[in-house]
């Protein structure tokens, strides 16, 4: 799924300004690195089989022959592999958005907690069985930090 455009220029203009995580600015076309043409993004998801398969459904996945954007995380999947396939997604330049679900960043805790770039964003998510807990969600305690509401 393309990210509407309203996002597209918001996400071109902070790679215009340098930020971000290495746009199509940077190092080659977003097309050469992953599949994706210069006016859209993709949106990358790692979550349990339920959240996958909607967003799957909602046109969300992107598969080529270098790989696709999302995972599927069972109770067998070892940790090192949700960690490689986040350094993937946040290090893509054809990806704006990771989506999450929360048990499974609580999984990778030490990379969500050290990642620092604003493009691809990191949305923590519920899923089904594991529903939201603002306490656990790194964004939010950046948030409640800069506002003085936490430590």
């Amino acid at each position: 799924m393309r990210v509407p455009s309203l996002l597209r220029r918001h996400f071109a203009t902070q790679a215009a300004r340098g930020g971000g995580g290495g746009g199509a600015g940077r190092g080659g076309s977003a097309a050469a690195a992953g599949g994706a043409s210069e006016s859209g993004k993709l949106i990358a998801v790692i979550g349990d089989e339920e959240t996958v398969t909607g967003f799957l459904l909602a046109g969300v996945g992107h598969r080529t022959v270098d790989g696709c954007n999302y995972l599927v995380v069972k109770h067998d999947t070892k940790q090192a592999v949700i960690e490689e396939t986040f350094r993937k997604f946040t290090t893509r330049s054809d990806v704006c958005i990771v989506l999450i679900n929360q048990h499974v960043a609580n999984e990778i805790r030490h990379l969500t907690n050290t990642y620092t770039q604003t493009i691809p964003t990191i949305l923590e998510i519920p899923s089904k069985d594991h529903p939201y807990d603002p306490k656990q969600d790194f964004i939010m305690q950046r948030v409640n930090q800069m506002m003085g509401n936490g430590v």
